[in-house]
Order: C-alpha cells, then structure tokens, then sequence
C-alpha cells in the first residue's frame, strides 16, 4: 500500500482517460489525492478510471474539456475548484499526434498538435495557477517526450510541441518558485500504448535495437516518474527534465 502523502490534495490529470494518463490517475489516487480526469470524447473510457479508481477507496471526478479551449478550460477548472477545493498537482498529460513529412504537412495538423500538446498545457497551468499560489504548495507535471530531444522523421509539430514545453516548464518554475510551486517535465520514450499499437513491427525492431533496455516502457513506469515529482519528496525539484526512455537519450 503506498503512503497517503497526497491525502487531502486535488489532481488534475488531462488526456487521463487511457495509456498513460490512466496509470498516473490511479498512481496519484494511490497515494491518496482526489483525481479529475479529465477527458475530450471518450467518456466510456474516462468512467471506467474513475470506477477503477472508486473501488480502491480512492475518489476522483471525471470532467470534459478540450485543453486547447483558453475558456473551456477555466470555466472547467473553475467549477472544479468552487465544488471540490482548490487543485493543487496538475499533469498536463493530454496530447495527440497527426504525423506526416514536413513538406506535405498541413496547417491545420501542425497547428491542431501545437494547439493541444503547448497551448493546452499553458492553459492549464494559467487556470490552476491561482488555486496553487493561495495554497502556496502546487506540483505541475508536463508530458514531454524524447522526441523533444531527438526529433523524429514525420513529427515536426509533435516534437515542436514537446520541446517547447521544456522551455515553458523552465520559464514557469522560475516565475512560481517563491509561491512553494514545482514545475517538472517528465519526458517519456517509447511507452507501450495505443500510440505506438499501430506501429509496423520492423518500426518496432529497430526501436528496441536502439534501447539499450531492450524493450519499451511500461505507462506504470511513467506514473511512478510523476508521482515522485508530485510528492513532498521531490520539494527541492524545479525546472527538471525527467527522462524515461530506458537509456536511448541519457542527459
């Protein structure tokens, strides 16, 4: 059984209706906060964390908004706020890919990926940030991604989008660090998940051939990165970049 060190704390965790988002919702539910989950169009699926979450004794709160909506999202937030208190850990998990070769790319994907994997992010964090510096005692989480590092052929805006969200990460922790605020980026590898299902198998192989753990990574493994820098054990922790990816990018 883990430690309650979040009992009494509200998370927000966005895109947390499968993969990734799912395991950090029931890891932070674990350590005893309540969880909202939210979710854009899979509402079957964001019930069923928040099922799986209730039958562990835990709580958590489903709640729809797209992240790339600046109005959405504090209307949201702030209804949020007004019924449960304030949200104190934020992960900005929710993202999306519409890969393709940069010379054929269109607007519309590059700015679809860039509206919700960055502009949801600085959504987020500017509506929960009140909640936090009343508090004054907040934990942000971004979802980067090795591909911020590295880049990857047919994720310009994709890998854009999660390299700026270091920058942004940096720049935050900075402005709130005198209000008891973390701000941290935890940057993925290859994580098995519906994203990488679809892959072709020799897309596959050569991945793992490039991984010196030879395998991919487990969503729990990533939950467990962002549990860390949740807790009152990560408090002298801002402005990192957590790499979990298994040793294809050591920094």
């Amino acid at each position: 059984m883990c430690e309650k060190v979040l009992h009494g704390r509200n998370a927000l965790v966005t895109g947390g209706s499968r993969g990734i988002g799912r395991a950090i919702g029931l890891r932070l539910a674990d350590m005893g906060a309540t969880v909202f989950i939210n979710f854009t169009s899979n509402e079957d699926a964001a019930s069923q964390v928040v099922a799986e979450i209730e039958a562990t004794g835990a709580k958590a709160v489903p709640c729809r908004f797209d992240v790339s909506d600046n109005k959405a999202v504090k209307e949201s937030v702030s209804a949020l706020v007004k019924e449960h208190g304030p949200i104190q850990v934020l992960v900005n998990n929710a993202g999306i890919t519409k890969d393709g070769l940069l010379a054929r790319m269109k607007e519309q994907d590059w700015d679809r990926v860039l509206d919700v994997n960055l502009k949801g992010a600085f959504n987020c964090i500017q509506a929960c940030a009140m909640s936090m510096m009343k508090s004054r005692w907040g934990r942000i989480v971004n979802m980067g991604s090795v591909v911020g590092t590295i880049g990857n052929i047919g994720q310009a805006n994709y890998s854009a989008a999660k390299a700026g969200l270091e920058g942004l990460t940096k720049t935050v922790a900075r402005e709130m660090s005198t209000r008891g605020i973390t701000v941290n980026l935890v940057a993925p590898g290859f994580i098995e998940t519906d994203m990488t299902a679809g892959l072709p198998e020799k897309v596959k192989t050569d991945l793992l051939n490039r991984i010196p753990l030879g395998r991919m990574g487990q969503p729990e493994e990533v939950a467990d990165a962002v549990a860390f820098l949740a807790s009152p054990a990560a408090s002298y922790i801002t402005g990192h970049t957590l790499h979990v990816n298994g040793g294809l990018v050591c920094q």
